[in-house]
């Protein structure tokens, strides 16, 4: 008797030279490099990020597999576009579209008067469509900074590294304080809060707006506590007052220093006065008071903004 045979299981696994050729690095990063390269078929320059793997433990990090769900259910012009997922068997290899540089090291490069405010109004409010898009599909960013911002010779800018985002439902449940990168963090988080929202991502944007206009970071604290009293030297210490329950928050202390709140327009002498309007909205100690990105892209300091194209 015949027995028809059973046709093999593809195989997930593709190689990557056959796909992709790989030029210069581009950065490394906690879990991997990532190279510029180009798709052999289409000869499209894109950005290959590597990923390590560990056998012994996990395999592919739980941060790379989060990345690639979460860019999945994002379409937007600016957040960066996942092109390609190529796994081998010893490694992943995730692909991006290819952007010049990142906001740090464009900010690096400016000198003299600093950044032009047109270009400054325009980073900002692309990256606050970027956020706008995340949000409405309840994805917190949780690590917005310089670094993790990509801008290009044509004025674009998109959000990138999605590795510590989070999707989440309402009422939003409790997550780790241990995210976004200490110098755009928002004081809830520093303060030991497990439930918080969105409005973390628009505290650190706020930091990056201030950052683009004194081209260095506003809040440059050395370690936790130091990093809260940079935020209160200039934005005072809250008090039940001006923030209700911060006093309850694990971490907050009677005996902080009392600072008094300063002027942004002193801290911020190369902002116009609407952008320091925006500002004063995006750093609120009570989050649920923060503007969202949706109704700061409303704000009149985007009122003349252009599209990078029509620049």
């Amino acid at each position: 008797m015949l027995v028809a045979a059973v046709p093999a299981e593809p195989s997930p696994y593709r190689k990557m030279a056959d796909l992709y050729e790989k030029h210069e690095t581009l950065g490394r990063g906690a879990y991997g490099e990532v190279f510029k390269g180009r798709n052999r078929q289409t000869q499209e320059v894109v950005a290959l990020k590597k990923i390590r793997t560990d056998e012994d433990e996990e395999g592919i990090p739980a941060t790379a597999l989060r990345e690639i769900a979460l860019l999945k259910k994002l379409n937007c012009d600016h957040i960066v576009k996942l092109k390609d997922v190529v796994l081998e068997e010893t490694r992943l290899h995730v692909v991006f579209e290819c952007m010049s540089q990142d906001l740090k090291t464009y900010i690096d490069s400016i000198g003299g008067e600093g950044m032009d405010p047109k270009i400054l109004n325009s980073f900002a409010k692309q990256m606050l469509c970027g956020l706008a898009e995340c949000h409405s599909r309840l994805i917190i960013h949780r690590d917005l900074k310089p670094q993790n911002l990509l801008v290009d010779a044509r004025g674009y800018l998109k959000l990138a590294d999605f590795g510590l985002a989070r999707s989440f439902k309402t009422p939003i449940h409790k997550f780790t304080h241990e995210v976004v990168t200490m110098w755009y963090r928002a004081p809830e988080i520093l303060l030991g809060s497990d439930h918080y929202s969105t409005a973390v991502d628009l505290w650190a944007a706020a930091c990056i707006i201030a950052e683009m206009s004194n081209l260095v970071a506003l809040f440059p604290g050395q370690a936790e506590i130091d990093q809260l009293f940079q935020v209160f030297r200039i934005l005072g210490t809250p008090t039940e007052a001006t923030w209700p329950g911060v006093s309850s928050l694990p971490y907050f202390q009677d005996q902080f220093p009392r600072f008094l709140r300063r002027s942004l327009t002193t801290v911020l002498p190369h902002l116009d006065p609407m952008g320091i309007d925006l500002l004063e909205q995006l750093f609120r100690f009570e989050p649920s008071t923060r503007l969202t990105a949706k109704e700061s892209l409303e704000h009149p300091f985007f009122k003349t903004v252009s599209d990078p194209d029509s620049q």
